[in-house]
C-alpha cells in the first residue's frame, strides 16, 4: 500500500496537459481554468491547461487568456474532437486530461484519478456519483447506446462519452485516424481502447448542472450510434456479422419448417439460408482483415 509521502511524490512528478475545447463558453471558461489551476497547485501537481477555441463567436478567447490558459484558436468551426486533437498536438506532456469548459465536470476529481493513471491506460469519470444532472430526455438513448457499446466490446462500460478523462498522449495518437472530429471523439477512443485490450478504469464521479446551452443535438444520438458500430466492426466484425446473420438463418429455418409442414418449399426459406451464408462469410473475411490490419499496425 502506498503511503501519504509517496502518494505526494508521484503527485509532483507526473507532470499533465490539460485540454479545454471550448465554443461560445465566455460565461464558464474563465471560472473552470481557475478552478481546475487551484485544484492542481494544492494537490502539488506541475501542469499547462491549453483551451482550445473552436472559432467561438463571443469573448471564450479572451476570458481564457485572462485565467493564463494557453489559448489556441481555430480559424473556423471544426468540431470537439478536432479540438482535442489540436491541444494533444500542443500538449507538452505525455500524460493528458480533457475536461469541458462549461462547469459540469468537477475539477476536484482529477487528482484522485491521477493517482490511477500509473495502473491504467486511461481513467474515466465515469457519471454516477450521487449528484449527477443530465437532462432526463437523454437518459434514455445514453443508456441504450452503453448498453449495446458494453455487448459489443465484451465489457461493461459504466458511461461511454464522459468528457473528463485521463489518457496517455501515446496511446491516443495510435488511434488518430479513427478518432472523428465531432462529439463522437470520447466515444470512439473508450471503444478503441477497450477492443486494443488497453486497461481502462472508471472513477465514480458527480456531474454538475452545465453553464450555458448545450452543444449537443437529439440528432447525435443516432450518429452514435452508426459510430459505436463502426468501431466494433473496425475492430471485432464478428461481435457484428455473426448475429445478423443469425436473424436470416432463424427466419429462413423457420420459413422452413413451415413450409415442410404446408409441403411447399418456398424461396424465402432459401433467401434465408442463402442471407445467412453472405453475412457469416462477409463477416468472417472482414475478421481476417481486421486482425490483419491491427497486426501490422501494432509493429
Amino acid at each position: 500500500m502506498k503511503t501519504q509521502t509517496q502518494t505526494q511524490t508521484q503527485k509532483k512528478e507526473t507532470a499533465v496537459s490539460i485540454i479545454i475545447p471550448a465554443y461560445n463558453e465566455e460565461n464558464a471558461v474563465r471560472e473552470e481554468v481557475e478552478t481546475i489551476r487551484g485544484v492542481m497547485l494544492s494537490n502539488g501537481i506541475a501542469h499547462e491547461i491549453i483551451v482550445v477555441d473552436d472559432c467561438s463567436q463571443d469573448n471564450t478567447s479572451e476570458q481564457a487568456a485572462k485565467a493564463d490558459a494557453k489559448v489556441l484558436r481555430h480559424s473556423r468551426n471544426r468540431g470537439y474532437g478536432r479540438a482535442l486533437k489540436t491541444g494533444i498536438n500542443a500538449a507538452k506532456n505525455e500524460i493528458i486530461v480533457i475536461t469541458d469548459a462549461d462547469g459540469t465536470y468537477p475539477a476536484e476529481a482529477i487528482p484522485g484519478m491521477l493517482e490511477k493513471i500509473q495502473e491504467y491506460d486511461m481513467v474515466v469519470g465515469a457519471r454516477t456519483g450521487a449528484n449527477v444532472h443530465i437532462p432526463f430526455l437523454r437518459k434514455p438513448a445514453k443508456w441504450f447506446l452503453r448498453k449495446l457499446a458494453g455487448y459489443l466490446a465484451g465489457e461493461q462500460i459504466p458511461d461511454l462519452n464522459s468528457g473528463l478523462r485521463i489518457m496517455k498522449k501515446s496511446i491516443v495518437e495510435q488511434f488518430y485516424h479513427i478518432l472523428p472530429t465531432g462529439f463522437s471523439f470520447t466515444t470512439t477512443i473508450t471503444l478503441a481502447c477497450m477492443c486494443s485490450d488497453y486497461l481502462v478504469h472508471y472513477h465514480p464521479i458527480e456531474y454538475n448542472k452545465r453553464v450555458g446551452k448545450s452543444k449537443i443535438r437529439p440528432v447525435d444520438a443516432y450518429y452514435f450510434l452508426l459510430l459505436i458500430l463502426r468501431t466494433i466492426v473496425y475492430f471485432n466484425p464478428l461481435k457484428v456479422f455473426l448475429p445478423v446473420g443469425a436473424v436470416f438463418f432463424c427466419f429462413g429455418l423457420g420459413k422452413f419448417i413451415y413450409d415442410v409442414y404446408l409441403n411447399n418449399l418456398s424461396e424465402s426459406a432459401i433467401f434465408g439460408f442463402i442471407g445467412a451464408l453472405i453475412i457469416w462469410a462477409i463477416g468472417l473475411l472482414s475478421d481476417q482483415i481486421s486482425k490483419s490490419g491491427l497486426h501490422m499496425w501494432s509493429k
